[in-house]
């Protein structure tokens, strides 16, 4: 078993039981603690499971990783997916781009386009973009969060009500096997539930981790979307929901580090 299977594999005893010993997961999958320690290393810092003295646990469904943390974490991941997004947004168009630390990655991506007109309720992202002469960037109005520069309250969501853009990106904390959308701050959640509503298009960006991850809050509906752009095939169950759905699937690959996009409306692995 290769090690993408194997930390998969791991991801699910953890979620089934709860909690798992390196001694069990040793012997579960013949390799040494050695090896299993690295791999619980590694999907502690993805943000997939909580390690534990001796083991693993569930993630927490209620605390979101840290945002210093989230910019490091698969970010070569979430630059394939902010080109591979960027190339679907036509210059001259206009956008909602909500918060996330792949839409501020999304925004360095955007900067060669021409003409856009940018709503957002992020202030990094308007960082980002002030600087692009040919652009609009309007910031919305509310209460901004310091740890990340979001912006959240219902001041933030009558402003965005005002518009109806072409395309409205979000980001995402994580997906549910049954297709929810969900996030840890239900504050953040109306804002972009009324970025969905106004947008006439909806684009979501999240990167392999999010299938494994279960925030409390409920978001909305990958129904809802009309593409999904992320950097590995998602589960069967997603897959199934993207088809039944009609929502396009572009997957960033990485052997094409300038672009790589699966046009077809169903990808294939």
């Amino acid at each position: 078993m290769n090690q993408h299977y194997r930390q998969d594999a791991i991801v699910e005893l953890v979620r089934q039981n709860g909690y798992v010993s390196i001694e069990q997961l040793t012997e579960h999958f013949a390799v040494t603690p050695q090896t299993i320690r690295r791999d619980l290393n590694t999907l502690a810092e993805e943000g997939r499971i909580r390690r534990v003295h001796g083991g693993a646990g569930i993630e927490s469904s209620t605390v979101n990783t840290a945002y210093s943390t989230r910019k490091t974490l698969h970010l070569q991941e979430k630059e394939r997916i902010a080109r591979t997004l960027a190339a679907h947004i036509p210059d001259h168009a206009s956008l909602f781009i909500n918060i996330g630390t792949s839409n501020e990655i999304i925004a360095k991506a955007l900067l060669d386009h021409r003409g856009l007109e940018i709503i957002t309720n992020n202030l990094s992202v308007a960082a980002i973009l002030q600087h692009k002469e040919d652009f609009t960037v309007i910031v919305a109005g509310g209460q901004v969060r310091s740890r990340d520069g979001g912006i959240i309250g219902e001041a933030t969501i009558d402003f965005i009500s005002q518009f109806k853009v072409d395309y409205g990106i979000i980001g995402i904390s994580g997906i549910d096997e049954d297709g929810s959308l969900l996030e840890f701050d239900y504050q953040e959640v109306r804002v972009a539930q009324a970025i969905i509503a106004n947008s006439r298009r909806v684009y979501l960006a999240a990167d392999y981790s999010k299938f494994h991850r279960n925030p409390v809050v409920r978001q909305g509906n990958i129904a809802q979307l009309d593409a999904l752009f992320t950097d590995r095939h998602p589960p069967e169950a997603i897959m199934r929901l993207l088809t039944q759905h009609d929502v396009a699937l572009h997957i960033a690959r990485a052997d094409d580090q300038v672009r790589s996009v699966d046009t077809s409306l169903h990808a294939n692995p």
